[in-house]
């Protein structure tokens, strides 16, 4: 156990009464897990107002409460009460200092940005691995601690959550964490309380801005570049017309990245790849080192995240043998996995579920020249037909061919969805058919697969379910690949 004296530390504060020399048995922040002898921090959410439930931790012998504004207690409270400015910047450090500051015994990596993120922190966490670290990782999709996989609530957890974590990966034996931060995570003082050893800025562009989110593209900013006065090294796409105003006032040792302009790592002579149903990109890295690469994924962004990823591996001195095998093993479930059923055609899902992201994309694999680009998708459920009718376009647009299907219908009928779909489409010459059975529209995909083609299934991506009518069903698009290559007998 701790006092109350070592957990605030590091924090200005005033004592408003009782002592600081008391002994905490917990640290709560949800007023529902009050208990006898604990530290009750006080948070304000956008619905909530923990400082609401003062009296009741007083009530029920809290040895102490963390507050930042005027709070009604019994008179006779014999509860430590303990302001502060900011009750969230305060949990920061009070967390990392109950868990003993499990951050300095691990390498952590953060990154940022407005897309890459997710993509990155598996290319990272796979490379630095095959160096031979020990490598957790937090994220949009999950936490990995050692063979524990997690599902993620939040991309960046609350601050507690976060020095929890980071606690039991140091008990795990880990070495190093690599974790994707979200604007809201550094607005809301949940990486507080340790400091980054290295940081990463991928790229921005407008996002989470509305109420409970960002006020303003300025303040999203703003709150990106917060990552850069709390790191050691930053690492920073300076092909993005915003880094300069992102890492202004930084207070990190600064490197860069790009493929436009000069950069400590920059990308040249890329070259599209494209073999027995794999495609990918190869390029050479000039700057502070030298080394061809290629990567099994398409795109440019797929070069800006390879790029994050030797960029940090080079700050940890893994050698260029292990950096090119980890970049070409490393994959993301559901970014652009491609999936092998066949030499002649290329298979591959991917989460986009939007129009702006399928397009993306589309875009992207029409850069290959395949014979054709077959677009296979469905719509949620409960959700905006806008949606439905802009996908059906783009799709109409950018493919040869487009297989219409079920995605998670939830409480609407899945022909009424695809109907909807259809009617964007028909905007456009694009060719198309209709199969509600998503695994049914897979098969006919496989099975009239031509030589050059690349089929994209969209939309579930890194998802294992299908919800419908309230319920979740299991199905994941990987184990269907596989139990329709064995009912039809096909092999690689």
């Amino acid at each position: 156990m701790k006092t109350i004296k070592e957990l605030v530390n590091k924090l200005d504060y005033t004592c408003i009464c009782g002592e600081v020399d008391r002994e905490i048995t917990q640290v709560i922040y949800d007023s529902r897990k009050i208990v006898e002898g604990c530290l009750f921090i006080c948070i304000k959410g956008a619905n909530f107002n923990g400082h609401d439930y003062a009296a009741e931790a007083c009530e029920k012998k809290a040895a102490c409460i963390v507050v930042c504004e005027d709070v009604n207690v019994p008179v006779d409270c014999n509860t430590t009460i303990i302001r502060v400015e900011d009750t969230r910047y305060a949990m920061a450090f009070i967390s990392a200092e109950w868990f003993g500051n499990p951050a300095e015994k691990l390498n952590v990596i953060g990154i940022t940005g407005t897309k890459g993120k997710t993509t990155t922190t598996y290319l990272v966490k796979s490379i630095l691995e095959q160096a031979g670290k020990k490598v957790g990782l937090i994220g949009t999709i999950e936490t990995i601690i050692g063979d524990k996989h997690i599902p993620a609530n939040n991309t960046t957890p609350e601050s507690y959550i976060l020095q929890e974590t980071f606690a039991k990966m140091a008990e795990a034996g880990l070495d190093s964490v690599v974790m994707e931060v979200s604007s809201q995570g550094l607005m809301l003082h949940r990486t507080q309380g340790f400091v980054f050893d290295i940081g990463i800025f991928t790229n921005l562009e407008p996002d989470h801005i509305g109420p409970n989110e960002h006020e303003s593209f300025e303040d999203y900013m703003h709150c990106k570049g917060l990552l850069f006065k709390q790191c050691k090294v930053g690492i920073v796409n300076c092909d993005d017309k915003h880094y300069a105003e992102v890492i202004r006032n930084h207070t990190c040792k600064m490197l860069t990245y790009g493929l436009d302009n000069e950069a400590d790592y920059k990308a040249e002579n890329m070259q599209l790849v494209r073999e027995k149903g794999h495609i990918g990109v190869a390029f050479d890295v000039t700057g502070k080192i030298a080394m061809q690469v290629e990567i099994p994924t398409p795109g440019r962004f797929s070069v800006y995240n390879a790029l994050t990823a030797i960029a940090i591996c080079d700050q940890f001195g893994v050698e260029e043998g292990a950096v090119k095998a980890a970049l070409m093993q490393a994959s993301v479930k559901g970014r652009i996995e491609l999936v092998k059923v066949s030499n002649d055609f290329t298979l591959m899902i991917d989460y986009a579920h939007n129009a702006m992201a399928l397009e993306s994309l589309l875009g992207t694999l029409k850069e290959y020249e395949p014979n054709r680009l077959v677009s296979v998708f469905g719509c949620g459920g409960n959700r905006s037909k806008l949606r439905r009718y802009e996908m059906g376009e783009v799709s109409g647009k950018l493919a040869d061919f487009t297989i219409i299907t079920s995605d998670n219908p939830r409480f609407e009928e899945p022909e009424e969805i695809m109907n909807d779909i259809e009617t964007g489409m028909k905007k456009t010459d694009g060719t198309y058919i209709k199969i509600a059975d998503r695994k049914e529209a897979i098969r006919y995909a496989i099975l009239n697969g031509q030589p050059g083609d690349i089929i994209v299934l969209a939309g579930k991506g890194h998802e294992d379910y299908q919800e419908i009518k309230g319920v979740k069903y299991p199905m994941d698009e990987r184990v269907l690949i596989r139990e329709i290559m064995e009912e039809e007998h096909l092999s690689v």
